[in-house]
């Protein structure tokens, strides 16, 4: 179960990079899983969810921009399987699967960028404009990682 919720975490970093990592440390704050004695307890740290939660939102306004790099390219891609690693790491340590978490969010991180470019642009096409697409996929990463975080409680 905790390895499937550490995949899917890395899916939502694929999506959106600062989302799904934001979204494990508000868990890990509001103690909603304990990392408190593993080495990623920074964490569940007061100002962590914070720092994640402003990154998360300057990602969403900025991916909206024009100039925006595709997810595909090196530093974007290497962004998200970061996070996803991160956040899959989190996850799968408040069950002691640190490893093995890390792993599923790589590897979901992955499939969320590959797939969710690809749907991206079906749905760009469907809509003649990219902005409906964008904030249908903001809104999938944001309602998925709360529903993988609130799964962990």
């Amino acid at each position: 179960m905790f390895l499937f919720l550490a995949l899917l975490i890395g899916v939502i970093s694929g999506l959106r990079a600062m989302t799904a990592p934001a979204a494990v440390a508000w868990g890990a704050a509001l103690g909603w899983f304990d990392v408190s004695q593993t080495p990623l307890a920074f964490m569940g740290y007061r100002w962590t969810p914070w720092i994640f939660t402003v990154l998360a939102i300057v990602e969403l306004i900025t991916d909206q921009l024009p100039s925006t790099p595709s997810r595909k390219v090196p530093v974007q891609f290497g962004a998200r399987i970061v996070t996803g690693a991160l956040a899959g790491a989190t996850i799968g340590a408040a069950s002691g699967l640190l490893f093995g978490g890390l792993i599923a969010g790589v590897i979901g991180a992955v499939i969320g960028t590959y797939g969710g470019a690809a749907v991206r642009a079906r749905l760009a096409a469907s809509f003649g404009k990219d902005l409906p697409a964008a904030l249908i996929e903001d809104a999938v990463a944001v309602i998925g990682a709360a529903l993988v975080v609130v799964a962990m409680s």
